[in-house]
């Protein structure tokens, strides 16, 4: 028994497997409190200089719209995710999940959690298109799309039903592929640290999920919340390739091109106007 194994035995021995399931509760909380803390903080300190990696510079979130987002999220996570662990124990249960010993290995939980964000990914895929929908959108998605601009924060802010909505792909992973408890810990972890990241309205240059293959990042899906009700692009939430298998990549892909054209048409500008200084000063 490895010194992991008997922390863990030692920590569930004498606790119902249900219990160990509603840790889910308190490690979202956690992570939603604290992950997107410093975004936060960057956004409402930093001088416009600090701020060259927003991907929209002119919208700056006040104090206030954070702390309202926060509380408002919060409310809602409770009412729905724990009220849903309280009743969805004998499911998790049924699938295969464990709880005993012995632990998974790094390998194995490594492999589950990749197959986990290909499921999810593919799942929501088609839930995102879906909730673009009018009905849809107008009943249930336009909450989540309240922030054109989106922040850390505004991840998980959203109506009720699509928060329940959005576990079934979440949950779907784990239900093929069943696991240990702590891969599913961990599952839901990565998932959520994944869904800060995207909406964190930031392109840092060292971000590590830059050498991640497909992977959208923050500024695939912020584009699609700047597009906002209009939005026939970029529903992947994970990775891209559903977007370009079902050609919903070719509203960004413009966008992009654009303003490729923009920036070199102003570089020309720019090399133009210093051309013309220069040949004054040798007239001159």
């Amino acid at each position: 028994m490895t010194w992991a194994e008997a922390a863990w035995f030692r920590y569930t021995a004498a606790m119902p497997n249900s219990c160990l399931y509603c840790h889910n509760v308190a490690i979202l909380l956690v992570v939603y409190t604290l992950a997107p803390l410093p975004l936060a903080l960057l956004e409402l300190r930093a001088s416009s200089s600090l701020l060259h990696s927003k991907l929209q510079p002119s919208v700056r979130h006040p104090a206030a719209v954070f702390l309202r987002c926060y509380m408002d999220t919060a409310r809602v996570l409770l009412l729905t995710v724990g009220t849903l662990q309280l009743v969805s124990y004998p499911a998790v249960k049924a699938v295969g999940i464990r709880t005993g010993l012995p632990l998974p290995s790094a390998g194995e939980t490594a492999a589950q959690l990749v197959v986990y964000l290909l499921v999810e990914d593919y799942l929501g895929y088609w839930i995102h298109r879906l909730l673009h929908t009018r009905w849809g959108y107008d009943n249930i998605h336009r909450v989540h799309h309240e922030f054109s601009a989106p922040m850390g924060y505004a991840a998980p802010y959203a109506h009720w039903a699509e928060v329940l909505i959005l576990g079934v792909p979440a949950f779907a992973g784990p239900a093929i592929v069943p696991c240990h408890m702590t891969t599913f810990w961990l599952w839901f972890l990565l998932r959520h640290l994944e869904a800060i990241d995207i909406h964190s309205g930031f392109n840092f240059p060292l971000n590590p999920t830059k050498y991640i293959p497909f992977y959208g990042g923050a500024q695939h899906h912020d584009y699609h919340h700047f597009v906002g009700r209009q939005s026939q692009s970029n529903f992947s939430s994970v990775f891209t390739f559903c977007d370009y298998l079902y050609g919903t990549h070719k509203g960004y892909r413009y966008h992009k091109a654009s303003l490729s054209k923009l920036k070199k048409m102003a570089g020309n500008n720019v090399e133009k106007a210093q051309g013309n200084g220069f040949n004054s000063g040798k007239q001159d």
